[in-house]
């Protein structure tokens, strides 16, 4: 028997009994449903403790999205996007799923290059009309 898993990446899959579910009352439209039916989902989970996480995706996860974490150290997500419960919990796991897929490859590393020789041109074309434009604004000095 397998266990459930929120599979991100081949390599980063999340088990379905770290995150921790709370459902409230949702905003906005909806009726009289709204003042009855506990259809908004917040997830929280707690990242620092999970398994399924490598080391490195987490720290670009915590560097990039500081206002996410609440002060336990979990993550934490909300829906009330639909007007059932259910399709709110897959909008949290999606959400999740979105974030650790923007963190999930190492940012590539930038090689340095020169510059192109048009650039160049371009940079020391507009050096010239600035100074141009700057000699136009002097006074002529031998005919006053």
């Amino acid at each position: 028997m397998s266990h459930a898993m929120l599979e991100v990446t081949k390599s980063i899959a999340i088990p379905l009994r770290e995150f921790k579910f709370t459902f409230s009352r949702s905003s906005g439209p909806g009726g009289q449903n709204v003042n009855k039916v506990n259809t908004k989902v917040t997830l929280h989970w707690p990242i620092m403790h999970s398994a399924g996480l490598p080391e490195a995706v987490r720290q670009r996860f915590l560097q990039r999205y500081p206002r996410r974490i609440n002060r336990e150290g979990e993550v934490v997500v909300i829906s009330e996007r639909f007007r059932d419960q259910g399709r709110n919990v897959a909008d949290c796991l999606n959400k999740l799923r979105e974030l650790l897929l923007t963190v999930a490859a190492p940012p590539k590393r930038r090689k340095p290059t020169n510059p192109t020789r048009a650039s160049r041109e371009r940079r020391l074309k507009g050096k010239h009309h600035k100074s141009e434009k700057k000699q136009s604004r002097r006074r002529n000095w031998r005919n006053d």
